[in-house]
């Protein structure tokens, strides 16, 4: 049986337990949990095993891709250039970027990029082959092509280009990396153990990522398109026009040359993708959105003024997207929120209230909450098929918002 290790509040035991179920049944492969609770460490459990074949042991310090909740990292690190003074996401991309504005992205803004609005969620000529660490080829191929939509006019969630066209804003206009910035400017000052861009003396404490396997065959989904709408409830006809739309294959198109677990892959772990392979701890995130919960600020050093996070947290779109099968998910200036969003089972995280943060498609989840003055990271290493990929954080947050409510 695998065993759960670490530190629970007695407050907080409830949450725990349902963690240590999870873990405990072998529901999970290998995973992590804490929770910062008014500005302290209330909950940082973890246990199961960083293989598929259980011989290494998931430790305290064990981090693991968590895919797109690196959206969260990189919100935040829009977030502090706003503060700084150094962005407007009102200005134009073309201002901060000027080969980005043709073929049709003449008026795109920055604001568009970061709430999933730009109509870039795919390339059109196919995702550049080649090393994930080569920048360039990446943001060329945007720069240059044409959006598959009009700009402004509707949400498609861009699950990767996300990263290279936000990235791309905060390298222009900074003149680092995401991941180099995030490193220096907040995860160093704050001893937060996150990656964008993961060092190699860091690889042997890595967990590998089990992904479901690409099978080739049709989606059950794709049978919705089929359905005559006076047959069909209201609710799922959103998702009818996105399964007919297709965009969904576009934003997650495979590239043919990358083989099986090419996610555990040094030039994947290596690579600057901002929308999709930051490793860390659940550590590490929950005092992220832990610091950002309790007014930006820690121990002398400031992320960015309250101010601006309520700027950054303030919904512009509430779907219906296009890519993620007609949600309504809400977005702010690249975080996933809370605020209008509707639970859909476990298919989806259930975001509600005032939180704030990302969800990553292997089940990964991080978010804060300043009304609860919250700080949460769960992690791990095994996706789910896809009714359940998120059913073992979803009974945590439960349990966590009942305890809450009932205190």
């Amino acid at each position: 049986m695998s065993k759960v290790s670490g530190y629970c509040d007695p407050a907080f035991t409830k949450i725990g337990n349902v963690f240590t179920k999870a873990i405990e049944s072998e529901y999970e492969l290998g995973a992590s949990l804490a929770i910062e609770y008014k500005g302290k460490t209330v909950l940082n459990m973890f246990g199961g095993h960083k293989d598929i074949k259980r011989t290494k042991p998931w430790e305290e310090d064990t981090i693991v891709n968590v895919f797109s909740v690196t959206k969260g990292i990189a919100a935040t690190c829009i977030a502090k250039l706003i503060d700084e003074g150094k962005l407007d996401v009102n200005n134009k991309v073309s201002f901060y970027w000027p080969e980005y504005g043709c073929n049709g992205k003449e008026n795109t803004k920055v604001s568009d990029l970061l709430c999933h609005r730009s109509a870039m969620f795919g390339f059109q000529e196919g995702m550049p082959s080649g090393s994930w660490q080569n920048w360039e080829a990446f943001t060329k191929a945007l720069a240059s092509q044409k959006p598959f939509k009009e700009p402004g006019t509707s949400q498609g969630y861009h699950a990767l280009t996300f990263g290279w066209l936000v990235g791309e804003i905060v390298r222009r206009v900074d003149g680092r990396h995401v991941g180099q910035y995030f490193k220096e400017e907040i995860a160093e000052p704050l001893g937060i153990d996150f990656q964008i861009g993961l060092s190699e003396t860091d690889f042997d404490r890595c967990a590998d990522m089990i992904m479901l396997p690409d099978s080739g065959k049709g989606n059950p989904i794709d049978y919705i398109k089929y359905v005559p709408n006076f047959i069909l409830p209201k609710r799922f006809w959103n998702m009818k026009e996105a399964v007919k739309g297709g965009d969904f294959k576009v934003a997650f198109e495979p590239r043919d040359e990358d083989a099986e677990g090419y996610h555990n892959s040094a030039d994947w772990r290596m690579a600057q993708v901002p929308s999709a392979n930051g490793h860390g701890t659940a550590h590490s995130l929950a005092k992220l959105f832990g610091i950002l919960s309790n007014g930006c600020q820690r121990d002398g050093q400031i992320i960015m003024k309250p101010e601006t996070l309520a700027y950054a947290t303030t919904p512009l779109s509430s779907g219906p997207d296009s890519v993620l099968f007609g949600s309504n998910i809400t977005f702010g200036l690249g975080y996933e929120l809370g605020k209008n969003s509707m639970p859909v089972g476990n298919f989806a995280p259930t975001f509600k209230g005032a939180m704030f943060g990302h969800a990553g498609v292997g089940g990964a989840v991080a978010f804060g909450d300043v009304e609860n003055q919250l700080g949460f990271g769960f992690v791990c290493n095994q996706m789910h098929e896809v009714k359940n990929l998120y059913k073992t954080v979803n009974e945590i947050m439960d349990a966590l918002f009942s305890e809450l409510e009932n205190s």
